[in-house]
C-alpha cells in the first residue's frame, strides 16, 4: 500500500482537530472547572449568547473546543469577567472569521482587559502593538503583558500543545501525539496508570516506557494516584 504524502498526512491531522472525542468531565478536570461550568459556557441564556461556541448538551468536545475551554478557564483565573470574554470572542469571531478564535490566536491579559498581538493579523505591525479585544479593537502599546504560557502555538497559529498540568509540567495534550490524550514524552498517562493499577513498580514502568521515574510519578499524580503506604517499595523503586 502506498504511503500517504506529507500533505495528506497533515490534512488528516488537521481534520482530527474538529472531531468530538473529549467528554465534558475530562475537559472539566483538565481545565480545573466543574462539568456544570463547561455546560454553562456553551449554553445561551435569554439575555446573552453562549460564551463559547454552541454545543449540544450531550455532545463530546473536539480538540478546538477543549482548548477554548482551557483558555477561558485561564482567563477566569486571571480575573476576567464572562462579559469581557464573551465580547472579545464575538468581536474576533466576526473580525477574523474564526469559529474558535481562542484556540487559533495568542491572547494576553492585563487587568480587566483582553489583548491580542496585532502582528497575528497584520504581519508588519510593530512588535509592541496590541489590539484590545475587550474594547472593540482599540489599538494600544504595551511593553510587557503576561501571556498564557501553558499554551504553545504553531502550524498556522493553532494552539497545538497544552501543558495541561502547568507550564513546567511534562504532561502535554497535543492532537498529533497519542490522538490528543494527555501524555508524557509520547506515552499516554492512562497507559502509565494502567500499568500501576496492574501492580507494577514505578521503576519497572519507567524502564519499559523509557521515562524517568520522576515523569512516571508526575503522570500518576495527574491521573489521581496517591502514594499507597502498602506499596511504598514500588513507588520508591
Amino acid at each position: 500500500m502506498a504511503r500517504k504524502s506529507g500533505k495528506a498526512q497533515k490534512e488528516q491531522w488537521r481534520r482530527r482537530l474538529f472531531v468530538p472525542c473529549y467528554q465534558v468531565g475530562e475537559a472539566a478536570r483538565y481545565a480545573h472547572v466543574s462539568p456544570q461550568t463547561v455546560g454553562k459556557w456553551h449554553k445561551a441564556t435569554e439575555q446573552h449568547g453562549p460564551v463559547l461556541s454552541s454545543r449540544d448538551a450531550r455532545a463530546e468536545l473536539s480538540y478546538m473546543q477543549l482548548i477554548e475551554v482551557a483558555v477561558l478557564a485561564a482567563f477566569r483565573k486571571e480575573g476576567l469577567t464572562l462579559r469581557t470574554v464573551r465580547n472579545a470572542r464575538e468581536y474576533f469571531a466576526k473580525m477574523l472569521q474564526s469559529e474558535f478564535p481562542f484556540a487559533e490566536y495568542r491572547f494576553m491579559t492585563e487587568g480587566k482587559d483582553l489583548w491580542l498581538d496585532y502582528g497575528q493579523i497584520e504581519g508588519d505591525a510593530d512588535a509592541n502593538t496590541l489590539l484590545n479585544a475587550s474594547k472593540g479593537g482599540q489599538l494600544g502599546w504595551r511593553s510587557i503583558i503576561g501571556r498564557l504560557k501553558e499554551f504553545e502555538y504553531e502550524d498556522g497559529g493553532v494552539a497545538v500543545r497544552w501543558r495541561v498540568a502547568g507550564e513546567k509540567s511534562p504532561i502535554i495534550i497535543d492532537p498529533r501525539v497519542s490522538f490528543g490524550a494527555p501524555a508524557v514524552r509520547g506515552t499516554p498517562t492512562w497507559a502509565i496508570r494502567g500499568r500501576w493499577d496492574a501492580g507494577e513498580s514505578v521503576g519497572d514502568i519507567a524502564d519499559d516506557f523509557g521515562l524517568s521515574q520522576k515523569h512516571v510519578k508526575e503522570a500518576l499524580a495527574f491521573e489521581g494516584v496517591v502514594p499507597d503506604m502498602s506499596r511504598q517499595d514500588l513507588w520508591a523503586s
